[in-house]
């Protein structure tokens, strides 16, 4: 073959260079998908970081202590209520952005975090009492998901409260 033909360096483009340079845009693809899935995730933590951070502004509500506290003012109640409508879209947000029926291992590590935030807040009966009214108007999947997570979380057997004792 004489390489001095355009014709000649134009097929080894069309023969090499075309399948090469699909090979690197699929590649960037999967990388841009991935840089994507991460940020989701990052920005999705630090809104569930900013919800603690107004938990701790109205300590007054013990929303991460499970002991019993003295009946709340009408005032805390819908401060308490607001607060859960807040984690509740909170949770949808991330069962939208994050969840999927077939998830590889790093998707399953990410998604099980926030399942282990719904069991944790599902756990307190004030939240369960309340999460069917939340769930009003919210994705239809989501609240069977979270529901799922309640009925279990409800049947477990009570467990004393570790980390009330750890901080007296």
């Amino acid at each position: 073959m004489d390489w001095n033909s355009v014709e000649d360096w134009s097929y080894l483009v069309t023969v090499v260079g075309l399948p090469l340079a699909i090979f690197v845009w699929i590649l960037e693809q999967v990388r841009e998908s991935k840089t994507d899935e991460e940020e989701i995730y990052h920005l999705l933590s630090e809104s569930y970081a900013d919800f603690l951070k107004q938990v701790l502004e109205n300590a007054d509500l013990q929303l991460r202590s499970s002991r019993t506290m003295r009946p709340l003012t009408d005032e805390q109640r819908e401060r308490k209520l607001i607060l859960f409508d807040i984690l509740v879209a909170l949770f949808e947000r991330s069962y939208i952005l994050v969840y999927e029926d077939k998830m590889d291992r790093q998707h399953r590590r990410m998604w099980q975090s926030w399942e282990d935030y719904m069991r944790e807040w599902c756990r307190r009966t004030d939240f369960r009492t309340v999460l069917p009214f939340l769930l009003e108007g919210e994705d239809p999947d989501f609240a069977a998901h979270i529901l799922s997570i309640s009925d279990e979380v409800s049947a477990e057997p009570l467990r004393e409260d570790s980390l009330g004792r750890l901080l007296t």
